[in-house]
């Protein structure tokens, strides 16, 4: 099946690479070494599948296309191309890491489940060395924002709380076919130790967390009422009429261990 005659399909969220130099400059930050454990979310035409490859001695993929699964399996040997097929929300990324080696992940994210998938691939962030995507530039934007910023909310302090992260460069829309409508940018994620995640309740700080972002223009007495009261607010040392995105994400884990201590 040649490039033209696949046709992008918008229920996947399908935009496909084309732009050589692009491809080169992603592959350049990305890094891919011999012997690396990689696996790419994504692959669609293979614009990144193949740079990565002639780096790679085996290279693993996410995808839920059956035609451009099809035309993987054509071009590529399972002796270097590993194919999973289905929806990479519900992978278990954990199964790729082997032998203690920590695996890195690649891949265009779909726009129209960037979120989820961000989410889900952080469940796995023990086990992988690094990640490198390319998303809708207003999400990156979000999820490295600083407190006290328009963007900054729930997406950017969940990260935040378990990786490091950083925009590398921009992608134009007419890199891309078909165009998109916005602007792509590359971001690199790399997990934080455990032992800066100090969080005693890390589904508790989700929940917190969502809360103190639920109604933006509400104060944190207000959003947070049913965790915390007024002796609570002094006893941390934190003001209560603040609302939630002015508090950076060490100030979010203090209020969840502090609940959770609490017992509730």
């Amino acid at each position: 099946m040649s490039e033209q005659q696949h046709q992008a399909r918008k229920r996947f969220g399908q935009n496909f690479l084309s732009d050589p130099n692009i491809i080169r400059k992603i592959i350049d930050a990305i890094r891919p070494e011999p012997g690396e454990r990689l696996v790419e979310i994504g692959p669609g035409l293979g614009a990144m599948t193949e740079p990565l490859m002639a780096r790679l001695d085996h290279l693993h993929v996410v995808e839920i296309d059956r035609d451009l699964i099809a035309r993987l399996k054509e071009k590529h040997s399972p002796e270097v191309l590993t194919i999973h097929e289905g929806d990479a929300l519900k992978f278990d990324f954990g199964s790729l890491v082997a032998d203690g080696a920590p695996l890195r992940v690649a891949g265009n994210l779909p726009y129209n489940i960037s979120t989820p998938i961000l989410f889900h691939l952080a469940s796995f962030a023990e086990r992988v060395k690094d990640m490198t995507f390319m998303l809708q530039k207003e999400v990156v934007m979000r999820m490295v924002a600083e407190p006290g910023t328009e963007e900054y909310g729930r997406l950017s302090v969940m990260l935040q709380y378990r990786f490091n992260m950083g925009r590398l460069f921009d992608v134009p829309p007419g890199a891309f076919r078909p165009a998109p409508k916005v602007m792509s940018s590359i971001v690199r994620m790399v997990p934080r130790p455990v032992a800066e995640c100090t969080a005693t309740d890390e589904d508790l700080l989700g929940r917190i967390v969502t809360a103190a972002f639920g109604q933006r223009r509400k104060t944190l007495r207000n959003t947070l009422r049913d965790y915390m009261d007024e002796t609570d607010f002094a006893a941390l040392g934190i003001d209560p009429g603040l609302r939630g995105e002015k508090l950076d994400v060490a100030t979010f884990v203090r209020i969840a261990n502090h609940v959770a201590a609490r017992g509730e």
